[in-house]
């Protein structure tokens, strides 16, 4: 089995500005449409595709099967893995599988809480967290799982993983410090790039990456795609650590609907080529406007 470096690693150790996309299994088993989507418009566009890992604790379809149908259609998949459904065991067992089926990146994430999603009875497991879920995978890489034998001493594997370990920070929280602190936590434990939450002021991320650029990590803004003014206000009013400035909100509003995604595309590339020089990349996120990526590369001079 290759353990060949990512192109995503591999990009990123080259000093290249990378942009990754993101595809989201939805709930049920009909996943064709998606994958066709990021064939027909990430794959040869974009250097990785993040698969979403039962996002906002909506029941649907799992990271895996999405990572495993991008690889083989030839499209270097980014496994997202949340915290909150699977202990430890089933965690590191993931990871194995993963490796197995060729998946060579991981997002570390704690995950949103049950009770934001469909199922708010459910009981969330948060056995490990993003940190020491980061540990975890460097374990692994190492030749041992988190476990001991009967005689206490670490269980070896036969056959270790080499994965591109990454994490997630939110540039723009109301109190950037503890972000900053945390971000230096999992890096310690072994995170090796980092893609961030929403991002809509280039100011405020730049302020952010001066208190972070002493950890020597490659940074992949987030930008979230905003389809009408509605979702920006949203946005202000319930995630928490992301800000849409007025003016954005504006553009949004004074446009036609037929001019939304047009106006929306052009929005995100200009985050981007406002944001270049602070970071190493930028994580897209369309939310089903696979199309529109081209369009926001274009707009962001990368073509």
């Amino acid at each position: 089995m290759s353990e060949s470096v990512s192109n995503l690693q591999a990009a990123l150790a080259a000093g290249k500005f990378v942009v990754t996309g993101e595809i989201g299994p939805g709930k049920g088993v009909n996943i064709a449409p998606v994958i066709h989507e990021a064939e027909e418009y990430l794959k040869n566009t974009v250097t990785a595709v993040n698969v979403t890992d039962i996002q906002t604790a909506v029941m649907r379809a799992g990271s895996m099967v999405g990572c495993k149908l991008l690889v083989d259609k030839g499209i270097e998949p980014v496994f997202q893995m949340v915290c909150r459904d699977r202990n430890r065991l089933a965690l590191q067992s993931d990871l194995l599988s993963a490796y197995i089926l060729g998946v060579r990146n991981v997002l570390a994430l704690t995950g949103d809480h049950t009770t934001m999603g469909d199922h708010p009875e459910a009981k969330p497991v948060y056995d490990l967290d993003s940190v020491s879920l980061l540990r975890a995978i460097s374990n692994l890489e190492a030749g041992h799982d988190l476990g001991k034998d009967m005689k206490g001493n670490p269980n070896t594997l036969d056959g270790v993983p080499k994965f591109f370990k990454g994490c997630c920070v939110t540039p723009c929280a109301d109190e950037v410090d503890p972000q900053v602190l945390k971000l230096e936590k999992k890096v310690e434990a072994g995170a090796q790039f980092v893609q961030t939450q929403a991002v809509y002021e280039p100011a405020a991320f730049e302020a952010f990456m001066k208190k972070v650029e002493k950890l020597k990590v490659p940074v992949l803004v987030g930008i979230v795609m905003l389809k009408n003014a509605g979702m920006g206000k949203y946005m202000n009013r319930s995630v928490p650590g992301v800000k849409v400035p007025d003016a954005i909100i504006q553009r949004l509003t004074d446009c036609s609907k037929d001019d939304r995604e047009k106006v929306s595309t052009e929005i995100c590339g200009e985050l981007v080529r406002a944001m270049k020089p602070f970071c190493q990349g930028a994580h897209l996120m369309t939310l089903g406007w696979d199309h529109c990526v081209p369009g926001i590369i274009q707009a962001a001079g990368l073509a």
